[in-house]
């Protein structure tokens, strides 16, 4: 929060107690397809997921979110309605979760978490756009060399069927791009 927004201890404290905590182990599901969304998560530890699957049965990974990043389905989370995305543990974490009318409540009592989380979606709409960008205007061996570049630590960490279906090719094609690079 001290990136966005300065917060007394005492404050933070209580800001604190609107949250509550919960440990996901590797594969869990926090979130399934047609569930009403009710929390937002921000992950303290650990690495998720957001995936749905598509008419022909395949998982088709949207989202991830690592230490210090949230994630939700935030139509269905805004508007209280069953989603059609799952969120799922990639490994064993630990993430705080907040419901929407704590989260009002929260910002009805500290002002200053509007500003926050203004912060958060912003962030995240012009993430959503790069992507999309890069997408559609970068080969798909650029796109991946350009992620490998701007977040190595990550594109070392997430498995590599999950960033192919991320990436949106094959994990087939993903290790024959990582072949012709090294080589």
């Amino acid at each position: 929060m001290e990136k966005f927004i300065t917060i007394a201890d005492e404050d933070f404290e209580e800001v604190m107690k609107y949250f509550e905590v919960k440990t996901v182990a590797k594969k869990q599901n926090l979130l399934e397809a047609d569930q009403v969304c009710k929390y937002h998560y921000f992950v303290q530890k650990g690495l998720l997921r957001k995936f749905f699957i598509n008419e022909k049965g395949i998982e088709q990974t949207t989202d991830f979110a690592i230490e210090n990043w949230w994630i939700t389905d935030n139509i269905a989370y805004e508007h209280k309605r069953h989603t059609s995305f799952f969120i799922q543990a990639v490994e064993k974490s630990e993430v705080l979760y907040i419901s929407q009318d704590n989260q009002t409540q929260l910002l009805h009592v500290f002002p200053a978490m509007e500003r926050y989380f203004r912060f958060i979606y912003q962030r995240a709409y012009a993430a959503s756009e790069m992507r999309m960008k890069y997408l559609f205007s970068l080969s798909k061996e650029a796109f991946y060399l350009s992620m490998s570049q701007m977040y190595p630590e990550f594109v070392q960490r997430v498995p590599q069927y999950l960033l192919a279906s991320y990436l949106g090719f094959t994990p087939e094609y993903l290790s024959e791009i990582r072949r012709k690079l090294i080589s």
